[in-house]
């Protein structure tokens, strides 16, 4: 049910009012498998719930008597106006959730006024995610770097040719993360669905199945979608990854590095699009991001997937920061789940925050809608949070607003 309140000002869903009960919804309305695919971290998940618990360790600050009538929380993102400083983070196979999928999303985005970031193992094309948007809000591509850098640099050319401001290069996967419910359930994309950026990369469709030989010939396409092995060192060199390209198979690159990798990258993407790296949670790393000349940093830890026990996004921010010194922009991803956690993301030095989970828990609830709603909660309570802490532009936001709690339950300035 979806009300007006009485004074006017936006609507509710009276079921959902909040980024938990969203998650609630969520649970019920996913398979298991899609479920633990998307929730689950690396092995105990401590880092992932650190992520959130990150947050609860500050505590805001408000100042009053201030005039906070006209509040403006929007912020630059290359070169377009996004109504808030929040972006939807890249997640994979987003049509597990809802068959809306990464087109739900974009539109979503458009229509909210908010950037989209598109993971390379989208369910739908880039093209077709780039359309929705209709050039409204800025979209940025995650990218793995493949072994065999082909495959990577037909995207990268297809990702600027579809007007893609950026790049997310991610740098936390030289190996994938122990996810254990994704080893029990033997996860695998459903055979409807298709990674759509590299479908054509598959083999032709083979005859239809009314042809006399149409079993053999499915048997045989199925054996070649499993044939998929991911990249080995058999002691003398390093050996590619082998089959139709796979997340599970291709994805891990642990031959990347700052020297040859980076360089490569800025040349098959600039200037037509930004290169960033998205994975970089410690000071030595951000001022090598900064050597290298990269556009942008996004402070993350892969959801809490890849390293368990790893700092939360949060606790990294703040030294990440403080090397950068202002020269290169500081996002950061993980653990968001309320306005006020941008809020105080931002008072830590971030200059924009990624939200990556609540945006699949709204698509799992009602599609497009669900994730609109998702931005619509964060967003008015990041606003609300403006004017109650007493701020009334997002470059006001400072550590001055924030003091610290420690384990005794003591607060510190920052």
């Amino acid at each position: 049910m979806v009300v007006r309140n009485v004074d006017g000002v936006g609507d509710h869903d009276l079921n959902c009012l909040s980024i938990e009960e969203l998650e609630r919804h969520a649970y019920n309305m996913m398979d298991k498998q899609t479920r633990d695919y998307y929730n689950e971290g690396a092995d105990s998940g401590s880092t992932l719930r650190e992520n959130i618990e990150a947050y609860r360790k500050y505590r805001i600050r408000p100042r009053v008597l201030r005039d906070v009538s006209k509040i403006n929380t929007e912020v630059k993102l290359f070169g377009h106006t996004n109504t808030a400083p929040i972006g939807v983070a890249p997640t994979a196979m987003q049509r597990l959730a809802h068959s809306d999928g990464e087109l739900g999303t974009a539109r979503a985005c458009r229509n909210m006024g908010i950037a989209m970031g598109l993971s390379s193992f989208a369910t739908t094309t880039l093209e077709d995610v780039a359309a929705e948007c209709a050039g409204e809000v800025p979209n940025v591509l995650q990218l793995y770097l493949f072994e065999e850098r082909e495959h990577s640099k037909k995207l990268i050319a297809r990702a600027k040719k579809a007007g893609f401001k950026a790049v997310f290069l991610t740098v936390d996967t030289p190996f994938l993360g122990r996810r254990n419910l994704e080893i029990r359930n033997q996860f695998k994309l459903p055979p409807h669905f298709k990674i759509a950026n590299f479908a054509e990369e598959e083999e032709p469709a083979l005859a239809d199945e009314t042809t006399p030989n149409a079993p053999n010939q499915s048997r045989t396409r199925q054996k070649a979608k499993s044939s998929s092995k991911p990249g080995y060192h058999d002691g003398e060199k390093r050996v590619y990854p082998t089959g139709p390209i796979t997340f599970h198979s291709h994805a891990a690159n642990p031959t990347l590095c700052w020297e040859k990798d980076i360089e490569w990258l800025k040349e098959e993407c600039c200037p037509e699009m930004e290169v960033w790296v998205k994975g970089i949670a410690t000071a030595e790393d951000a001022l090598l991001a900064v050597h290298h000349n990269v556009r942008g940093i996004v402070v993350s830890n892969h959801g809490g997937r890849q390293l368990n026990g790893a700092l939360a996004t949060l606790d990294a921010l703040p030294e990440v920061v403080e090397a950068v010194q202002g020269k290169i922009p500081v996002h950061v991803d993980g653990g968001i789940r309320h306005g006020t956690d941008v809020f105080k993301a931002l008072a830590l030095g971030a200059d924009f925050v990624w939200v990556g989970r609540p945006a699949l828990w709204g698509l799992a609830y009602k599609g497009q809608a669900g994730v609109e709603l998702m931005l619509k909660l964060i967003s008015d309570e990041f606003k609300l949070c403006m004017g109650l802490a007493g701020v009334i532009k997002v470059e006001d936001i400072s550590k001055d607003y924030l003091v610290k709690v420690d384990r005794s339950g003591f607060v510190s300035r920052l």
